[in-house]
């Protein structure tokens, strides 16, 4: 593909290795109160299961209406993510200014489908109160190497969306090499993703410290070509504390603290808010206590 002419490859898989070491080092530093905080106010607040129901998904909204009731002074998670179908439940019931609706959509987690259905589910998605788009790119096609299709699959559903971030998911533990992840990373973004992500956490591995430096970098070289700053989503895979202050650290380390938000950074995960917030409170109070809130 003739753009990934523009986007030569500027370091080796050793550099990558190096740069998630030198990140590990850095995050021991970020166990503290802010940090951890920081680290709940990235989360995408996910529940992605075939068994979920309209009811689940009032009560995922409910539980962040209610959460500064219980925990004055943390920090609101993200987004809430969920299927499609749970979208206008999660939005007319969430009251939170500023947290928003994320939906999975274009036929997740395969994206094995028409073009033509994967965009019209993503605009029903948005005209039912999404706020954030996740897709997956056409793994088949780009394994095939028609990273064409991929390219105009990802143009044809930002413009569905429309103003709704659209987040594209790499599924990076399926491609074959660091310059994959790489090359896939720049035609998302120059296909019009307002994020790159790495896993649907459907699959293993789902995201890796080694990916999302890969990510990052690409992020990186795209904002230095077109002075346009996309944003980045690990997922998968994560469950601990020490996990979102990982990924942070990689952040900062290679993208600098202005992309230290939730307008530019997210984590996906379910289990790890409740982590965070257990070391967030249990710091506080000086004992360590159990938390099960979401």
């Amino acid at each position: 593909m003739d753009l990934l002419k523009n986007y030569p490859m500027p370091f080796s898989a050793a550099d990558i290795e190096q740069k998630v070491f030198d990140a590990k080092t850095r995050s021991k530093q970020l166990f503290d109160v802010e940090h951890l905080k920081l680290a709940l106010s990235l989360i995408d607040l996910t529940t992605l299961n075939s068994v979920d129901t309209q009811e689940k998904g009032a009560r995922f909204a409910n539980n962040v209406n209610n959460f500064h009731d219980n925990f004055s002074g943390i920090p609101d998670v993200a987004a809430i993510c969920v299927y499609p179908s749970l979208v206008k439940t999660v939005a007319t019931t969430l009251k939170r200014p500023g947290v928003g609706v994320a939906s999975v959509a274009a036929c997740f987690p395969a994206s094995q489908s028409f073009i033509e259905v994967k965009a019209l589910e993503c605009k029903m998605a948005v005209e039912a109160g999404a706020t954030d788009i996740d897709i997956v790119i056409s793994q088949g096609a780009w394994l095939a190497n028609d990273y064409q299709t991929v390219f105009d699959e990802i143009k044809a559903i930002k413009a569905a969306v429309g103003k709704a971030h659209l987040k594209v998911i790499l599924e990076t533990g399926v491609l074959r090499s660091v310059e994959d992840i790489w090359n896939a990373s720049i035609v998302a973004m120059e296909a019009g993703a307002d994020f790159i992500k790495t896993s649907t956490g459907k699959l293993e591995p789902a995201a890796t410290p080694q990916a999302v430096c890969v990510m990052c970098e690409a992020i990186k070289a795209y904002a230095a070509k077109t002075g346009r700053k996309v944003g980045i989503k690990p997922a998968g895979g994560m469950s601990i504390s020490e996990d979102a202050l990982l990924y942070m650290a990689i952040v900062e380390n290679l993208l600098g603290a202005e992309w230290l938000n939730n307008k530019m950074f997210r984590l996906g995960a379910s289990r790890m808010a409740n982590n965070i917030l257990k070391d967030i409170v249990s710091i506080e109070s000086g004992k360590v206590q159990d938390v099960k809130y979401f």
